[in-house]
């Protein structure tokens, strides 16, 4: 793994609710290229942007139409060129979105693979016959329903994870696999730096006996796509995995492996949900947070990589997770200095940097998300309208996605039209506002990030968990015979510093305006030189 793999600083950009430069109420391309000296300030040296390819968009971008083209509300591919070029002249480098576990049914290749079982593209995708007139197995899709889609023109059903729309491809058909690799090399010999892997571990499946990811081809399937195209070019390639240990992982992305640079572990994500699902709140288990990140912080070691995240398009912003909404700036730069502390690829979603809580949507009829709407349909009869809209406001992946907020005006800056979606925002948690003032969350961020990257400690070091315990935290980083401490205060209460932390360490990012001498604060945290 290359150094500057292990020192980005990754930000991800929802471009349909990014910057909309036209007025159409949809974010787009020219508007992202606008906001690139926002983006140089705020200290990242990378982008991901999720899925900008044409889409029907049954799932906001996910269900992809053509894989070698651009989606006309965000632009053209000269737009996206140069927007390429705008972030690279400025040091910052772009990974897409590899959506590659299926495609839109509206795809060439699924439109002609429904004209009949004899069409060459048929075995692009999965089918089975009706057992007994009915759906070939029980099995439940993410999004609900039924994981087979019938087909009535050809007499059988095909197999989709997740939305009918999204009918997964045959992996197992090495026509589909050149094609894929074909197009990889497409992007990356246009310049494109990597990809973000959607759901990369379910492309190998062995559906006769019910395993529907990490299947007996996964490493084979990688391996291939690495020497046919992620390799040769150097390309930094983060998977989307879920439901991994740190075993598994390292069996992706090993530095002997040629397969994946890097994958995003989800565990601690699924704290503070009953049974991990993500309508239902529970009480938040601050220290199996930290328990977690640092499991995998060992876990990942000697031969990996970790991926910090705590926000993304799929998810609630973290400060309404993770946070306390009674101390909005204490604990949105606590959990900052607690994840990007550690050792790792940084990872921030729009919005994250201004310390965004979840909107609050008025009514069930404002959400576009597909899974929520399904979720809905399938809780309509078990809770009324009220407690139904409270555990959409918990969970919603709309969430996340409703506009960045630029500045103070209409639809807070982000575009001069209608927006796709409505969401009320906070006048004092814009880009605006928090630029201008030098105690606030986006202005710690800055902070936080300059002082990661000028700091080989940081950086590189190796990490050790000194205390998890009543709220405080503190583990250390050390490298070449120097040590930065990381002290926390997860909790809305006082408590004495840890008994590890040196009394001589010098403070050097304190999320308070001076770094009391002998206790930690209600969300304190400090970065300590010894």
């Amino acid at each position: 793994m290359q150094n500057w793999q292990k020192e980005t600083v990754l930000y991800q950009i929802y471009p349909k609710s990014f910057c909309d430069s036209n007025g159409d109420g949809i974010g787009d391309i020219p508007g992202i290229i606008s906001k690139v000296p926002y983006l140089k300030s705020l200290g990242v040296n990378a982008v991901w942007l999720s899925p900008c390819y044409p889409s029907p968009n049954d799932d906001n971008g996910y269900d992809i139409s053509d894989y070698r083209g651009i989606a006309p509300e965000y632009g053209t591919l000269e737009d996206f060129k140069k927007l390429l070029d705008a972030l690279h002249e400025n040091g910052i480098r772009l990974l897409m979105d590899l959506v590659v576990n299926h495609t839109s049914d509206e795809h060439a290749w699924f439109r002609s693979a429904r004209r009949g079982r004899d069409d060459p593209y048929r075995d692009y995708y999965i089918w089975r016959d009706p057992v007994d007139g009915r759906e070939p197995t029980d099995w439940r899709a993410a999004f609900g329903g039924s994981v087979w889609e019938f087909d009535e023109a050809t007499g059988q059903y095909y197999f989709h994870l997740f939305s009918k729309k999204q009918p997964d491809l045959n992996w197992d058909n090495p026509k589909v696999r050149r094609e894929i690799a074909d197009m990889v090399n497409y992007w990356l010999d246009m310049g494109v730096d990597g990809f973000r892997c959607d759901v990369i571990n379910n492309i190998s499946k062995d559906l006769e006996n019910g395993i529907l990811g990490m299947g007996p081809h996964q490493h084979e399937y990688l391996h291939e796509l690495y020497e046919r195209a992620f390799g040769p070019h150097g390309a930094l390639t983060i998977g989307e995995t879920w439901g991994l240990t740190p075993e598994q992982t390292l069996a992706m992305t090993g530095e002997a492996r040629g397969e994946l640079t890097a994958t995003f572990q989800f565990e601690h994500i699924l704290l503070g949900r009953v049974g991990g699902d993500k309508f239902r709140k529970c009480e938040l288990d601050r220290k199996a947070f930290t328990d977690i990140l640092a499991k995998w912080e060992y876990g990942l070691k000697d031969d990996g990589y970790p991926v910090l995240v705590m926000e993304n398009h799929d998810q609630p912003r973290a400060l309404s997770r993770f946070g306390d909404e009674e101390y909005p700036f204490e604990s949105a730069t606590m959990l900052a200095v607690l994840l990007y502390g550690m050792r790792g690829i940084a990872v921030i979603y729009e919005g994250q940097e201004l310390g965004l809580s979840n909107p609050r949507f008025e009514k069930l009829s404002d959400y576009r998300d597909i899974e929520t709407l399904n979720a809905y349909r399938d809780l309509k009869n078990d809770f009324d309208e009220k407690a139904l809209l409270k555990m959409m406001n918990f969970g919603s992946r709309d969430n996340s996605r409703v506009p960045m907020p630029w500045d103070g005006s209409e639809h807070a800056g982000f575009t001069a039209g209608t927006p796709w979606i409505e969401a009320g925002f906070d006048p004092k948690r814009t880009v605006a506002a928090e630029d201008a003032d030098g105690g606030s969350v986006l202005n710690f961020y800055r902070r936080l990030f300059a002082l990661r990257q000028s700091d080989a400690v940081l950086l590189h070091g190796g990490f050790e968990l000194l205390e998890n315990k009543n709220g405080t935290v503190l583990y250390s980083r050390k490298k070449d015979g120097e040590t930065r401490y990381i002290a926390v205060r997860y909790a809305n209460t006082p408590a004495p510093l840890p008994a590890r932390l040196p009394r001589n360490a010098e403070c050097i990012l304190c999320n308070y305006a001076s770094a009391a001498s002998d206790s930690l604060r209600p969300y304190e945290a400090r970065i300590c030189k010894a």
